[in-house]
């Protein structure tokens, strides 16, 4: 354990012994890291916890440069754990490198089906009493902390003192097919709106679609391909997405001696932008965070797509309407294009054919829930359906929702101190 200081905070480096498998609690450990958060003026006091579940799955807790964003808001009340989710971060991080130690396709899937949020939920289990006594703490889950927040309700709601969502209520039955078949018309709404804000970039995206379609582009290793072009409208759901994807597409291309090329400057944040190097995960679970019961995945984005042919880039270029960006979905595709994911895709097949994935939510449970809840839901998320958010809302008992348009889906990052001011509001009735 070791500490160091930050403007307005004081960190302490905790690590903690977990099982892979709850189920088998005497065999393989791994190792689950967080990263305590408290006022310099409050390092000795008794104070409540919150731990803090980012947004994924995939991605390690964020490093604050000092008590930045909420984190200062938190911390004037609550001695804060960063939790690294099982498998990223610091906690024994699965990825390409790592993930061959357990053995072939089949042994990696196996391990990995230990690394969704019943798992992480067990693992905040066995860590709280360590840090508090055995005193209940308040969750604050952002988009897939907020998955594993409503299954916390789920599994042990003893545990909890309050739960804050934001931008993550799950369906609590919707399979990945059903996921994705409200998601496309949301992603297309927002490809319409950056189009109407951004008029010249529809020319400009079918330019660079059409490059891509004809030429062989590598960067770094990575391919850069027309789906893998249309895949940066993920940057859509972010409050400044719209204004980065512009600026990114402005200058991507230069004048060589051959004539037009994509610049080297676009194909790096192509390629930066593309990678899922730093969160492999991401893409490995992005689907079985789904499943629930007998069904497959399968690869649900890929073929649900194909019931949205306006968003086949072959499609739009041989007509004369826009091309439109996706986003918020893992196809298998990226696979092959991408380096960090190549020698994972027998991994995947198999994660994506699995039938016997637990059930993650207990609907009784909810509807007599005792716990404290608070939700930020955004009008238009375009990673989280807002009617299926409003309909588990609905399914909690007590959960309350505060519904915004102010913000998109990055909004507890925007809206910092004022959305958990919100939220905390509302779980003490004071709203």
């Amino acid at each position: 354990m070791s500490s160091f200081r930050h403007p307005g905070v004081v960190f302490t480096d905790r690590t903690f012994t977990v099982p892979l498998d709850h189920a088998d609690p005497t065999g393989e450990r791994i190792e689950v890291f967080g990263r305590e958060a408290v006022a310099p003026s409050k390092v000795d006091e008794d104070l409540p916890w919150l731990v803090y579940l980012e947004g994924g799955p995939g991605f390690g807790a964020r490093r604050f440069l000092g008590s930045e964003a909420w984190l200062g808001r938190a911390l004037e009340e609550f001695r804060v754990l960063l939790l690294d989710q099982r498998g990223t971060g610091l906690s024994t991080p699965a990825n390409r490198q790592t993930l061959p130690t357990r053995g072939g396709p089949a042994e990696q899937a196996a391990y990995l089906s230990h690394f969704r949020s019943d798992s992480i939920v067990r693992d905040c289990e066995l860590i709280r009493p360590r840090l508090t006594g055995g005193r209940p703490w308040t969750v604050l889950g952002q988009s897939f902390g907020g998955f594993c927040a409503v299954h916390y309700l789920s599994a042990a709601p003893e545990g909890l003192a309050a739960v804050l969502i934001t931008g993550g209520l799950p369906s609590l039955d919707a399979h990945a097919d059903e996921v994705y078949r409200a998601a496309y018309p949301r992603i297309e709404r927002k490809v319409a709106a950056h189009y109407a804000r951004y008029p010249q970039d529809v020319a400009r995206a079918r330019e660079i679609a059409a490059y891509l379609t004809a030429h062989r582009v590598e960067s770094a290793g990575h391919l850069l391909t027309p789906e893998g072009f249309q895949s940066l409208g993920i940057m859509l759901g972010g409050g400044q997405g719209s204004h980065q994807l512009h600026y990114l597409l402005e200058n991507a291309f230069v004048t060589t001696p051959d004539g037009p090329a994509l610049s080297d400057a676009f194909q790096e944040a192509m390629r930066t932008a593309n990678s899922f190097a730093a969160h492999p995960l991401y893409a490995l679970l992005h689907e079985p965070i789904y499943g629930q019961g007998e069904r497959p995945t399968a690869w649900s984005a890929e073929r649900v797509r194909a019931e949205f042919p306006q968003f086949d880039a072959a499609t739009a270029l041989a007509g004369d309407g826009p091309l439109l960006f996706t986003g918020e979905s893992i196809h298998p595709w990226h696979f092959g294009t991408d380096p960090a994911l190549r020698p994972l895709r027998e991994t995947a097949e198999l994660l994506a054919a699995r039938t016997d994935w637990p059930e993650l939510y207990d609907r009784e449970r909810l509807a007599a829930n005792e716990v404290p809840v608070a939700a930020a839901v955004y009008h238009d998320d375009m990673y989280v359906d807002t009617g299926h958010a409003l309909t588990t809302a609905a399914a909690i008992r007590g959960l309350r929702t505060w519904v915004t348009d102010e913000f998109e889906h990055d909004g507890l990052r925007a809206g910092g101190p004022r959305v958990l001011d919100r939220l905390l509001a509302l779980v003490r009735d004071e709203v």
